[in-house]
């Protein structure tokens, strides 16, 4: 499994439902799970700054990561952003073999 940071900004719009956020996370969350069943969530952030949340998560593929962030603007998101991540031990190997 490869492991994603799913960086989320709530569009204008959702922005205003923040009393429905929990209802609304809870129903994205089943979306991603009956659509991508082998995603395992590690953990979920709510952040200050240019984005409103952090996922960390682990996928199968690139693919998978894609159809979280495609569910993430389905349900607001006025931007989803997938990035992936390498372990820091696993990144000093690679600088080694450059």
């Amino acid at each position: 499994m490869k492991t994603f940071i799913l960086m989320t900004k709530l569009s204008p719009e959702e922005s205003k439902k923040m009393k429905e956020r929990a209802t609304i996370g809870r129903s994205w969350l089943e979306r991603v799970k009956e659509k991508c069943p082998d995603v395992k969530f590690i953990a979920h952030y709510a952040v200050l700054g240019p984005f409103d949340f952090l996922d960390i998560y682990e996928a199968p593929d690139e693919e998978t990561a894609a159809k979280v962030s495609l569910i993430s603007r389905d349900y607001g998101a006025f931007d989803a952003q997938s990035l992936m991540a390498i372990p820091y031990k696993d990144f000093l190997k690679l600088v080694e073999e450059i």
